[in-house]
């Protein structure tokens, strides 16, 4: 019984020890992003580069891409066609990706997303908006 109290307490000691490490390394160290925000810091450096229509058809599933172009056409609830100078893509874009933002077909944007190929089509499923000026 003593041994089992002795085990007890040394393992939550252990538990309590690897949590507060745990903590005090989450808030000192600050995440991945592309520039250091004001929040506290992270990564700065070069990141993903963006790659055209015709390579991200080429590319593996769920590989992560950026894309510039234009949104040119709605096709049904969350499905839309972007294009760039090497062609046409679908794009899945959900309500909450918008982020507010209005687009025409005028406008050039980037988008940030996955690709997503299935047996015999190929399209992007979009994580993020960001309008170019």
């Amino acid at each position: 019984m003593k041994k089992r109290t002795i085990f007890s307490v040394l393992l939550a000691l252990l538990f309590a020890m690897t949590s507060l490490h745990d903590a005090s390394m989450a808030a000192s160290q600050g995440g991945f992003q592309e520039a250091p925000s004001a929040a506290g810091g992270g990564f700065s450096g070069p990141g993903i580069s963006p790659v055209t229509v015709r390579q991200a058809m080429a590319m593996r599933d769920d590989s992560y891409v950026i894309l510039r172009g234009n949104i040119t056409q709605r096709l049904g609830k969350d499905k839309y066609v972007f294009r760039d100078e090497t062609g046409n893509i679908h794009v899945d874009i959900d309500q909450d990706k918008w982020g507010g933002k209005t687009v025409t077909p005028q406008d050039t944007v980037e988008i940030h997303g996955e690709v997503d190929k299935d047996w015999n089509s190929v399209e992007i499923d979009v994580d993020r908006i960001i309008m170019m000026k």
